[in-house]
């Protein structure tokens, strides 16, 4: 199967997202171009350098590139201050000078780590992306926002680093357990959902085969979510408007991560999705958009066997209220004033800046309700 290169356009910080087969066994020779002198440093979580670091490794070897990696333990609680710190020592003691290359290998939590240690390394090293899961792929590997939780909230620290080169590999994607897939499908069908309903028909029609396992579907999933955020990235790199957009189901999803603990509970992409359905019903309620809306996400969710609905996560949620002032924590509050993605339809999501509170509130308390 042929590579797809999408690029991201950003002057002089441009880059290509290269999607493809066999990609991490090319590493080198993609990575090579890049080098000023043939070392590279990586860093990986402990799962993805189990499965693939050996394969890594010996694609910098072929081309005569040395290796350095640092391994991290898996998930979201490694993304803060503690390996952030870790992160960055190391790089000082491999002498990783300003125009050296730092690899992030793995999902988002590595790449938003990794990213913003290159970002402050010796006031900024470049460094390549190499996602490892479907949501770093078509989402947080792209467009170089890059950061680490505090106990205050996710992803407060942080800062806009662009990446050299993105290599994403869709061999990798079926090492994943089912559950992984499908919570970064959460972010793939954000983007049909927001602006671009003739993508959002063709997961309507192909996603469960994608989810089965097919290689050519899942380039093309990829490809056009990558398409339709680089083309977002290169408009409003900073998110002064359009990238906004982006933050489709995710006031409702950072609200339910921090109700949850950030746990196993519930996945980033999971509250995704159910932000997502949730966004489009809040938009029904407000006369925004049809009664159907909300119905053909849900059903279209569901399809897939994915979380919709409060419902569907495990354990205690606390009150409406509780949950109102968790998205009052949120990065996109404006003035005290809670800032939605909403929707006029399928393809078409728009910002919303003065969302009445007590629509929010009651939505809230009815999917509360429907979980007893």
């Amino acid at each position: 199967m042929s590579m797809n290169v999408v690029n991201v356009d950003l002057g002089a910080r441009s880059y290509e997202v290269r999607i493809g087969q066999g990609l991490i066994a090319q590493a080198g020779h993609q990575i090579a171009p890049l080098l000023h002198r043939r070392k590279v440093a990586v860093i990986t979580d402990d799962t993805v350098a189990a499965r693939h670091l050996m394969e890594l490794a010996k694609a910098f070897e072929n081309e005569g590139i040395a290796m350095t990696a640092l391994t991290i333990p898996p998930g979201e609680s490694s993304k803060g201050w503690e390996q952030f710190a870790r992160t960055v020592e190391w790089l000082l003691e491999q002498k990783i000078e300003r125009r050296d290359v730092v690899v992030a290998f793995g999902g988002g939590v590595v790449g938003d780590l990794v990213g913003f240690a290159a970002a402050v390394l010796r006031r900024g090293v470049r460094f390549v992306q190499i996602p490892t899961t479907l949501l770093a792929q078509v989402d947080s590997s792209v467009g170089g926002k890059t950061g680490i939780n505090t106990p205050q909230g996710k992803n407060l620290v942080g800062a806009f680093h662009q990446p050299s080169l993105v290599l994403a590999d869709i061999d990798v994607l079926s090492t994943l357990a089912p559950r992984d897939f499908l919570a970064g499908y959460g972010e793939v069908v954000k983007y049909g959902l927001l602006g671009d309903a003739r993508f959002y028909d063709w997961l309507e029609a192909n996603a469960v085969e994608m989810a089965r396992g097919d290689v050519a579907l899942r380039q093309y999933a990829v490809t056009r979510s990558v398409e339709m955020k680089a083309g977002i990235v290169s408009r409003d790199e900073t998110e002064e408007g359009e990238r906004a957009l982006l933050n489709l189901g995710h006031t409702f999803c950072h609200a339910l991560e921090k109700a949850t603990g950030f746990s196993d509970r519930l996945l980033h992409g999971e509250g995704v999705a159910i932000g997502c359905a949730m966004a489009f019903e809040l938009s029904q309620r407000l006369g925004l958009c049809a009664q159907e809306a909300p119905s053909r996400v849900r059903a279209h969710l569901k399809a897939l066997g994915m979380k919709t609905d409060l419902r569907d996560i495990d354990g205690d949620l606390p009150g409406a209220d509780a949950l109102l002032a968790l998205m009052g924590q949120d990065k996109k509050v404006i003035d005290g004033k809670l800032r939605f993605i909403l929707a006029r339809g399928i393809g078409e999501a728009f910002v919303a800046e003065d969302v009445p509170t007590d629509t929010v509130r009651a939505l809230l308390a009815d999917a509360l309700a429907a979980r007893r």
